[in-house]
C-alpha cells in the first residue's frame, strides 16, 4: 500500500545525520523495484536501527505497524498522549536500568580480569607504579620540557586492549593528535605530566583511570575495561 508521506522524508535526513546508514545484517531480503519502495525500506530499516541502538530489543510486531499506519492515516491513538508520554517515559527508565545491570555485569568480569593483568605486570622490573595505580614503562626518554595540566600537546599513540586488540590509532590514520592535557581520561593527564618532550612511554590505565563502566559508545572498549597505550610525546604547544 502507497501512502504519500513527504513530511517522513525529514525524519529520514535526521536519521541519516545522526546514526549513519549500514548495511543489513539479517532478516530475509525484500523486493525495492522502484524509488519509494527504497526509501520505504530504509525508512523502516534505520528506524529499527536507531530504536535498537536506543536499547530495544524486541517489539509486537503487529502492534507497532498498528501505530504507525494509524499515525501516517492521522488516525486517533488507542492510548491518550499523556498515558502515552507516561508509558514511553517509564519503559524508558526500564531500558536505562537493564542497559545499567547489563554494564555493571560486564565489568565486574572485566575489571577481575583487569586487576589479574596489572598484579601481573607491575612484577615486571621495568614497570613503574603510580600512587593512582597507574602503571607504566619507558621506551625512549625524553630530552624536552614536562607538560601541565594547563598545557596543550601533539602526540602519535596507539591504544590496545589487554588481549593486544587494537580500538584506536593516530599511526593508522597518519596524523598526529593534539589535545589539552586535562582534556582527556585521567590515566592520560597523570601519564603525560610524567613525560618529557620526544618520550615514548607505554602506560597500562586501570578502569577507573580511564572509562569505567560508560565506555565510548560504538567503541570494542567494554565497561571495567583496563586500557594500554603507547604514546610519544611530540611537542608542547605554546
Amino acid at each position: 500500500m502507497k501512502r504519500t508521506v513527504y513530511p517522513v522524508l525529514m525524519a529520514l535526513i535526521f536519521l541519516f545525520a545522526t546514526i549513519g546508514c549500514e548495511s543489513p545484517s539479517g532478516g530475509g531480503e525484500t523486493s525495492l523495484d522502484s524509488q519509494i519502495d527504497s526509501v520505504s525500506y530504509s525508512l523502516g530499516y534505520l528506524y529499527g536501527q536507531n530504536l535498537s541502538s536506543g536499547g530495544v530489543e524486541s517489539l509486537e510486531d503487529d502492534k507497532f505497524l498498528s501505530g504507525l499506519n494509524q499515525a501516517l492515516d492521522r488516525g486517533d491513538s488507542q492510548i491518550d498522549d499523556m498515558a502515552m508520554q507516561s508509558l514511553m517515559q517509564r519503559y524508558q527508565q526500564e531500558i536505562t536500568q537493564a542497559a545499567q545491570a547489563r554494564r555493571e555485569g560486564e565489568a565486574a568480569a572485566n575489571i577481575e580480569e583487569g586487576n589479574r593483568f596489572l598484579e601481573e605486570n607491575a612484577q615486571n622490573e621495568d614497570v613503574s607504579v603510580t600512587e593512582s595505580g597507574l602503571q607504566y614503562r619507558v621506551i625512549e626518554e625524553g630530552s624536552g620540557d614536562r607538560p601541565e595540566v594547563s598545557d596543550e600537546v601533539e602526540v602519535h599513540y596507539r591504544g590496545t586492549l589487554v588481549s593486544g586488540e587494537e580500538f584506536d590509532s593516530s599511526h593508522s590514520r597518519n596524523q598526529t593528535a593534539t589535545f589539552p592535557v586535562s582534556g582527556v581520561i585521567a590515566g592520560w593527564t597523570e601519564g603525560l605530566q610524567l613525560m618529557r618532550e620526544g618520550a615514548t612511554y607505554e602506560f597500562f590505565i586501570p578502569s577507573e583511570l580511564a572509562y569505567g563502566n560508560n565506555p565510548p559508545p560504538g567503541s570494542i572498549i567494554e565497561p571495567g575495561s583496563v586500557l594500554i597505550f603507547e604514546v610519544e610525546l611530540i611537542d608542547i604547544k605554546e
